[in-house]
């Protein structure tokens, strides 16, 4: 697998650790940047008609905003972002400058929990070209 973004090595490691994570019920994989993104990994049964860069921009801009927002909260540092939705989940997980948005079926907290900290450290390993 090649991307414009990611090395062939760098993008299946996040695919790897979704999927190791989530199993059957991962939907979609998407890296993104703050210029441009990547759709890692999609599952064969869904369909290929998303408008994904109205959708990253505004989960970019989405970052922004909550980080921003929570800043000085007593809540702690933002980790990442839990969405629910009527036909699934999505779990957005970023650092200042790179993020991957990933799509469920069900999970459990724990499983979210598990992937956003797998997903994390994959993005903040400085020795990997992701």
């Amino acid at each position: 697998m090649t991307t414009g973004l990611l090395t062939s090595a760098a993008a299946e490691r996040i695919i790897t650790t979704c999927r190791t994570a989530i199993g059957d019920s991962l939907r979609s994989v998407t890296y993104f940047t703050r210029d441009d993104y990547d759709q890692l990994y999609l599952r064969d049964d869904l369909e290929r008609d998303a408008d994904l860069s109205t959708f990253i921009g505004h989960e970019w801009r989405g970052f922004k905003t909550v980080k921003t927002a929570y800043e000085r909260s007593e809540l702690g540092e933002y980790n990442y972002t839990i969405r629910v939705f009527d036909n699934g989940f999505l779990l957005r997980v970023t650092t200042e400058s790179k993020g991957v948005i990933i799509t469920t079926d069900g999970l459990t907290l724990k499983d979210f929990e598990e992937v956003a900290t797998a997903l994390d450290t994959v993005l903040s390993d400085a020795d990997d070209p992701v």
